[in-house]
């Protein structure tokens, strides 16, 4: 759970740097939104979920 609030968080911090330096228009934000909802309710919700957590794990594992 502490995983994927983090990377909600990360994410939003994102979108509004994108916002605000990139020129993303807050339409096409929205839309990036509403994307992440009805991803998350489909049949590939799973797979995202699982990849994402895979990913944070690796990371996790490298030693600098």
């Amino acid at each position: 759970m502490a995983l994927s609030i983090s990377a909600v968080v990360l994410l939003a911090i994102v979108v509004v740097l994108l916002v605000r330096k990139s020129g993303l228009k807050g339409g096409h934000a929205l839309v990036c939104v509403l994307l992440g909802f009805y991803l998350a309710s489909s049949s590939v919700a799973p797979t995202i979920s699982d990849l994402t957590t895979n990913v944070a794990g690796m990371i996790g594992d490298l030693q600098f």
